[in-house]
């Protein structure tokens, strides 16, 4: 997959709309991560290089179309200011008069940041009208937030719709960093599947089932796997309107010579608590009253022989309950072999995978690609058609 790029568009002396994803932690009012600020700088500094007016436009947590003062955009405006060493201005909404007019006594090289684009419910309703109301700040808009690449949202679709339009350069190294791996890997190419929730996952099972060599199945998905394979789990997560199609994969797997490999010894306690009494059992022995929280150590040197195997990996979703002690050993472990297998490019579908990799205390990994999207990642190699992307899609 191609798409437009900046080189498409008359960006000089013109107001650009750019769609970025500062959907960033905050606590007291501080952004406590800002990888994905730090993500969008290469797109800005261009900009700013062609003597464009910068109008940033973003998202943050969920308000359901009102005003919510704390998930307001200001943290994240004072952090920008900071890594850019120059000041943007916040201005108090994203749409109207009083925006308009604000506009339009700035100038070309200068940035300044709309304020939350969901505290309009005409945002994720893809209004129109609402649309219209941000085509109208702009002579161009580029898209470069790929985390919110599966939603067709008005400032992520409706907007590009009305206005030329083109991808920046972080959207463009996401498409085709996912293309390349999906579509062209260097072999042996294994997906490590994992997390709490199986819905998401299984279509991304499913899709990979003709790209990959095997899959390493761990996380809350894998009960309900094992759950399929006739195993006890316990009071382990169990997705179980979705056993039959769950069965059909295992077969499909079986059928086309897919290796998955799940669990083949557990981290299991009474409750998800901290310093909970935890103790190693086999997975055909789980405990009726315990649930499995983290993949064992036998797992682990089994997981982490694949993974120095593998010239091309995936991973979606952590293998155990990471972030409560002491359900990250197996993740981390993991996360320490990709880091330590130079031979291995690895794809990180951002989020919770993303947090325990960092939580492994490792950094910047040359081998390692880490996506700021999280179920955009997913959609997109799940083969999902996602919108924003297609409608920035080059002509071949």
């Amino acid at each position: 997959m191609r798409l437009k790029g900046l080189s498409e568009l008359q960006l000089r002396g013109r107001r650009v709309l750019l769609r970025v994803d500062f959907n960033v932690p905050l606590s007291d009012g501080q952004v406590t991560d800002d990888t994905r600020i730090r993500a969008a700088l290469p797109t800005i500094k261009a900009l700013l290089d062609r003597q464009a007016l910068v109008i940033l436009l973003s998202h943050l947590g969920r308000p359901q179309g009102q005003v919510v003062a704390n998930l307001s955009l200001k943290p994240v405006g004072r952090r920008l200011s900071e890594l850019l060493g120059r000041p943007v201005k916040l201005l108090p909404d994203c749409v109207g008069t009083q925006v308009e007019q604000t506009l339009s006594t700035l100038s070309p090289g200068q940035v300044v940041l709309l304020e939350n684009v969901r505290f309009h419910p005409g945002e994720e309703a893809n209004e129109a009208g609402f649309a219209r109301q941000l085509a109208r700040l702009a002579d161009c808009y580029v898209d470069d937030a790929f985390g919110t690449a599966h939603r067709a949202h008005a400032s992520t679709y409706g907007v590009a719709r009305l206005l030329p339009a083109a991808a920046g350069l972080l959207l463009q190294r996401e498409v085709e960093t996912l293309s390349r791996a999906v579509e062209n890997p260097v072999r042996p190419f294994w997906a490590i599947i994992g997390g709490a929730k199986l819905s998401g996952k299984l279509s991304v099972l499913q899709y990979l089932l003709d790209k990959v060599d095997g899959f390493l199945i761990g996380g809350g998905v894998a009960f309900t796997l094992l759950r399929a394979r006739g195993l006890a789990i316990g009071r382990s997560l169990l997705d179980e309107p979705a056993l039959p199609q769950v069965q059909r994969t295992l077969e499909q797997a079986q059928e086309r010579g897919k290796q998955m490999l799940l669990p083949v010894d557990l981290q299991v306690a009474p409750a998800l608590r901290a310093g909970s009494a935890a103790h190693v059992v086999p997975v055909e022995q789980i405990p009726p009253d315990q649930m499995g929280l983290d993949i064992g150590p036998e797992t682990i040197r089994l997981f982490e022989q694949r993974v120095k195997r593998a010239r091309t990996l995936l991973w979606a979703g952590p293998l155990g309950a990471f972030e409560t002690p002491p359900f990250g050993e197996g993740s981390f472990a993991v996360a320490r072999a990709i880091a330590s297998s130079p031979q291995t490019f690895a794809i990180i579908g951002g989020g919770d995978s993303a947090a325990a990799f960092h939580a492994a205390g490792l950094g910047e990994t040359p081998n390692v690609y880490i996506s700021t999207g999280g179920g955009a990642t997913l959609a997109f190699i799940g083969g999902r058609k996602l919108l924003p992307l297609e409608i920035l899609r080059a002509e071949s």
